[in-house]
């Protein structure tokens, strides 16, 4: 006996089509979306690293500006100090200089000069005297080179001049010379054995 399937087979299956591509379509949809938010997550965990890093280096940057700030301020200090150190060296060096000059010019200065000037300059030392004869000059200037605290005498300039009627001409010179550290060891101690040496002699 044969059989005849007269329900709408072809409906059906096309329905059945039809709702196999909705479903399709629908997870299709879901996935989409699905990654989409994954991928909008991931950015903006991204975002959100990038910015509390971006705060992270901004804060440190300011610790930073500050913790410069406070070394300028420290480096102009220590710029300050050591330069009042070095005004209070030079005028203690240069008060010594000063004890050093008057007293190497009472031990060296010959009879018959007389100073008219006596200027320094940092370490340059010019004087202006007066004396009756060229050759006290020549002596005060071997003196000068003998001297522990003194060197380099040159002569300016000496020319003959008049005082007054009762002193009459004399001879007006400038000088000049250093003043210096003290010379070495050997040459004071060989020195000072000459002027024991002498002493002894003489007595």
């Amino acid at each position: 006996m044969m059989r005849v399937n007269l329900l709408p087979h072809r409906e059906e299956k096309r329905q059945a089509r039809h709702m196999q591509f909705i479903a399709l379509g629908v997870i299709s949809i879901v996935l989409g979306g699905l990654v989409v938010l994954s991928v909008q997550v991931a950015f903006n965990n991204k975002i959100s690293y990038q910015e509390r890093r971006n705060s992270y280096l901004k804060s440190e940057a300011v610790i930073l500006d500050r913790q410069i700030s406070e070394i300028k301020k420290l480096r102009k200090e220590i710029k300050s100090l050591l330069a009042r150190k070095n005004v209070v060296e030079e005028l203690q060096g240069a008060r010594s200089d000063v004890v050093h000059l008057l007293d190497q010019m009472l031990r060296i200065l010959p009879e018959g000069i007389y100073l008219k000037t006596l200027k320094q300059k940092g370490r340059a030392i010019s004087l202006v005297g007066y004396t009756q004869s060229s050759a006290r000059v020549s002596t005060l200037m071997r003196a000068i080179e003998n001297s522990p605290w003194l060197d380099t005498p040159t002569l300016r300039e000496i020319h003959s001049v008049t005082l007054s009627a009762k002193q009459g001409r004399v001879n007006q010179f400038s000088l000049s010379f250093d003043l210096t550290k003290l010379k070495d060891e050997s040459k004071s101690a060989v020195s000072g054995g000459k002027r024991a040496a002498k002493k002894g002699r003489w007595k």
